[in-house]
């Protein structure tokens, strides 16, 4: 004679935590807005349509990376409804997303600067050890003389390093004179529209203290030299401003503090 042996508590109190899991669910749902709920009901959704394809591990298309890449930039609770993979793994795909974006973007554009044959290296490097006072800006004109079409830029890359500086080096300068120098200078931020943020900031060197940074899509000069003024307000501005060559920075940057 077969016996039947039911745990009848056993199955009780886990149908009751599932009620429990149930109600606390629904509860939260109440206080989610709608459109969290729409993004949460489409990220549910579509894991769950991964998982039916799927055999013995989800396997995801490049449609679903970008769908998810997309998510976690529009949507702050997407970690909550995320099952078949990790949150890094995401960050990862909408990292690579947006340097396949700009690869594809340079490679149809237009090509780099034109390489410099050997004869104009080293004919820069002639002028610059016979005239040792020379430095790129005078050579570039020289070149431009003789009917040599070539970036100043460049020539300063080909000129040939003195082995002695004329002057105190650049450690020197800067323990001379490192608590009245500031660098300015912007860097970029990603978006998820594959869009670029230029960052403007502006760093004391004494205690590397962040002075001043604002955050613009289009800089120009007029708004650096703004942002120049509001750092150093009433007459605050250092001695050195440590700068590059570029045209954002307008024609004379220290004259507008």
């Amino acid at each position: 004679m077969r016996t039947w042996s039911l745990n009848v508590p056993g199955q009780t109190f886990r149908f009751a935590l599932h009620v429990l899991h149930i109600l606390a669910a629904a509860a939260s749902a109440i206080f989610k807005s709608r459109a969290a709920l729409q993004l949460e009901n489409v990220a549910l959704r579509h894991q769950l349509g991964v998982l039916r394809r799927s055999v013995k591990r989800p396997k995801l298309t490049s449609p679903d990376r970008l769908l998810w890449a997309c998510l976690c930039q529009v949507w702050n609770d997407w970690r909550s409804a995320l099952v078949i993979v990790k949150p890094h793994t995401v960050i990862a795909w909408h990292r690579k997303s947006f340097r396949l974006f700009w690869t594809w973007k340079v490679r149809r554009g237009r090509p780099g600067r034109p390489s410099v044959s050997k004869h104009i290296r080293a004919l820069i490097s002639r002028l610059s050890r016979e005239n040792p006072l020379w430095g790129a800006p005078r050579i570039h004109g020289e070149l431009l003389k003789l009917g040599i079409d070539i970036g100043e830029t460049s020539v300063g890359k080909y000129m040939p390093r003195r082995r002695k500086p004329p002057s105190q080096t650049w450690p020197t300068f800067l323990e001379n004179h490192v608590k009245t120098m500031v660098s300015i200078d912007f860097f970029t931020v990603p978006t998820i529209r594959f869009q670029v943020l230029y960052v403007f900031l502006v760093l004391a060197h004494d205690r590397r203290r962040v002075v001043h940074f604002n955050v613009t899509a289009h800089p120009t000069a007029e708004w650096t030299a703004q942002q120049l003024r509001e750092a150093f307000p009433f007459g605050q501005a250092p001695k050195y401003l440590l700068r590059d060559r570029d045209g954002i920075f307008g024609a004379s940057s220290a004259s507008k503090l």
